[in-house]
Parts: structure tokens; C-alpha cells; sequence
């Protein structure tokens, strides 16, 4: 849930001093948000370790500041060409939290035994050793492997299913399978053993006005939660018998670190979006997060009462199309989209009250609706301690690399 503690007037006069230097459209990261938020994930963490996951931050900087706390350890990368790249930035422990059709890189990881000791890849399926092996060029590298347990929960017979379609790997008897096939496979190690409960991580339990709904998700997330842990810790027995060297079992995402976390077979926790709390975070009973990272845009119409342009805006968040994916306007507070035009690539106009005290030049802060899609948009974000920027820093776009 969003901080309602928070002095908003003085987060947009202190946000504007810091950065009155600047020309809009920019990006920054508030430090003293970002570090409580990261204070919050640890406690819920309750002493288990957090793996930050990288796609909700794509700034190295960051990476670095939150793996330099106490409480994580690791990243979670989106894809192998990534990993590969944070690996040689000295990062020792990077698990690849997709599969990758990617032969090229793993040319490079099979070839390499620092890549090949930092990085674990993702697999569900035995085809992906095959494509694995088809790719090493010689390399003869062990390659260390996770296998995904599909988290999603079934319902009559596997009629329903509610959670997102990742791995087809649901039992017990299907992961140690693989997990066989893979320590029968020369060059390849299992390691570690991941599930994401996407329905419980990733779905809102307090949506505003929409109270029978809200006390639905929070059933059904009872329900998921009860029966994955069961199912998960049976994979985890199923899979130490055939791979007793098992490193690590992740689980979880940022709105359900504390459940995870409370499970004996679960070694880490995956966290990442819970450091910046985009927009979609506030419908959560689960935590409160301050937001920190935020994007400003200019005022540069005044086509009427009420109304004011800024420049860009447009920028949705992947996901089923919809308005919880656009940008929210921030600060100052009351303003509100045009509803024949929305925020759009060029200009976005914006209504209410507070569209009268601005004036051209004046900046709207926005929040993205998603975490690090926002840094796609933008080649640095702007650090702020207090009321000043205390370092400017690029992200993944501003380093030359998009990687997907």
C-alpha cells in the first residue's frame, strides 16, 4: 500500500529544489525511499536472503547499493546476454530467472568459467539442453542450471488454473525427472529449484472500490499460498534425493516476501520491485512502500482553465492494456488524465484544480505504473538525498544496452 504518512507538498517542493537545475523530462530515484523500502523487504524477509531482481531496477548503481546491504544477496536477471554482462561486472551470483533461445551467450558462458561459475540458467524442459548443448562451440564449461516448478494453483483436475503460464513442470514426479535428465546430462549441474506465485506476488488484494473483488483475491491467495507451500516443499524433498548438492530454492516477489519467506524449503526471496513501489504496488494489504522513483515532465501548454500540456508522458506498462498501465500523475496531487487522450507520445494534457498554479516550465511528477520499464524511457535517473542530487547515474538504456 502506498506511505498516506508521506507530506506530499514537501516531497514535490523538495523533489523541485533538488533538481531545479535540470530540464524536464527527467528521471530520478529518491535514496531515502529507496533504502526504507529496502529496510521494509528485509524485515518482512525475516533473515532470509533477498535476491534483488534486476529487471525492476536496470541501473547497475542500484543493483550495487541494494547488494551492498546485509539482507540481499544475488541478482535475479531477465535475460543470459544480461547476466553475462553483470558477471563481468563482478557480480558473483546471477540466476537467469527466464529460459534463453540466446546461443551466442551461451557460447560465451560455456567457454568462460567465470561466467560459467557466476551464472545459472533457467530450464523446464529437456529441449533446452539440447539447445544448450548445440550452442557451446567447444565450450566445455559445467553450466549451472535452476529448474521452475510451475506455482500456478489448479482447481477441478487442473481445469482452472490461476497464476501465470511459466513452467510446465507442476509435480513433484516432473521436476525430479528433469532434475534426473539434467545430472544424466554431461556439462550441466542442478543447483537450485525456483517458483514464482505470480498470483499471490503479483496481484493486488485492496483494490479501491472494489471491495467483493479485493476479498475474492484474498481468498484465492489463502488458498494458493496453503497448497504451494505444500506442493513446493514435496518438489524440494523430490529434488534433493536425486541432486542432494541443491543450493538455493527461490520463491516469491514483492507482494508476498513475508509468506515465502516463512516456508522451511525456501532458501531466498526475490524482490525488486518493492525498491522503487510503482503505481500497481498500492493495492497491497500485504506492505506499505514509499514510492521512489519517479519521472517529471514539463509544463509547456496552458490550452484553458483547468488544463494544462506537458511534454511526453506516454509511457504504458507491459501487461492485459489497461488504465492501472498508464503513468499516474503525482504531484501536485488532483490532476488527472484527459479521457479523449490519455498520456500521449508527444504531449499529455492533464485536468483539474491544481492546473491552474502551474506555469509554464513548471514540472508534473508522474509514477510509473511498473518498476524498472520506466528506465527504458530514460538514459540516466538523477539520485536524490534530501534536497539536492547527490549523483547522477545511468541505467541499463543509458550504458547502450536494451535487452529486450
Amino acid at each position: 500500500m502506498f506511505d498516506t504518512s508521506r507530506q506530499l507538498p514537501a516531497d514535490r517542493l523538495r523533489y523541485d529544489r533538488a533538481t531545479a537545475h535540470l530540464d524536464a523530462p527527467f528521471a530520478v530515484v529518491d535514496l531515502d525511499a529507496f533504502d526504507a523500502n529496502a529496510a521494509a523487504l528485509e524485515r518482512r524477509a525475516a533473515g532470509k536472503p533477498l535476491r534483488v531482481a534486476s529487471k525492476s531496477l536496470r541501473c547497475r548503481a542500484l543493483l550495487d547499493r541494494a547488494l551492498a546491504r546485509e539482507g540481499f544477496s544475488g541478482v535475479m536477471a531477465f535475460t543470459l546476454r544480461e547476466a553475462l554482462w553483470l558477471a563481468r561486472s563482478g557480480i558473483e551470483d546471477v540466476l537467469v530467472a527466464y529460459p534463453s533461445a540466446d546461443r551466442a551467450s551461451y557460447a560465451e558462458l560455456a567457454a568462460d568459467p567465470k561466467l560459467a561459475g557466476a551464472v545459472t540458467v533457467m530450464v523446464d524442459d529437456p529441449a533446452q539442453l539440447a539447445l544448450i548443448d548445440a550452442a557451446r562451440e567447444g565450450g566445455a564449461e559445467e553450466v549451472r542450471v535452476c529448474l521452475e516448478l510451475d506455482a500456478s494453483l489448479h482447481l477441478l483436475g487442473g481445469r482452472v488454473r490461476i497464476g501465470a503460464r511459466r513452467s510446465p513442470l507442476h509435480s513433484p514426479a516432473e521436476v525430479a525427472e528433469l532434475a534426473r535428465r539434467v545430472e544424466a546430462r554431461p556439462g550441466f549441474r542442478v543447483v537450485g529449484l525456483m517458483a514464482y506465485e505470480a498470483q499471490v506476488a503479483g496481484v493486488g488484494d485492496a483494490v479501491p472500490g472494489r471491495p467483493l473483488r479485493s476479498r475474492a483475491v484474498r481468498l484465492m491467495q489463502q488458498a494458493a499460498r496453503r497448497e504451494l507451500a505444500t506442493r513446493r516443499d514435496a518438489v524440494v524433498r523430490a529434488v534433493r534425493a536425486v541432486c542432494p548438492g541443491l543450493e538455493f530454492v527461490n520463491g516469491g516477489g514483492t507482494g508476498s516476501v513475508q509468506h515465502t519467506a516463512a516456508e522451511p524449503a525456501v532458501t531466498e526471496v526475490a524482490a525488486g520491485s518493492g525498491l522503487y513501489v510503482p503505481r500497481l504496488f498500492d493495492n497491497y494489504r500485504s506492505f506499505t512502500g514509499t514510492p521512489a522513483a519517479l519521472f517529471a515532465a514539463p509544463v509547456v501548454r496552458r490550452p484553458g482553465v483547468g488544463v494544462v500540456t506537458v511534454l511526453g508522458g506516454g509511457y504504458p506498462a507491459s501487461g492485459v492494456a489497461g488504465a492501472d498501465r498508464l503513468p499516474q500523475p503525482y504531484l501536485p496531487e488532483g490532476l488527472r488524465y484527459d479521457p479523449q487522450e490519455g498520456p500521449g507520445e508527444v504531449q499529455t494534457p492533464l485536468l483539474g484544480p491544481p492546473a491552474d498554479d502551474l506555469l509554464l516550465g513548471d514540472r508534473v511528477w508522474f509514477r510509473h505504473a511498473k518498476s524498472g520499464e520506466l528506465c527504458e524511457r530514460f538514459d540516466a535517473l538523477h539520485l536524490i538525498e534530501g534536497d539536492r542530487v547527490r549523483e547522477t547515474v545511468p541505467t541499463y538504456r543509458g550504458e547502450g544496452h536494451t535487452f529486450l
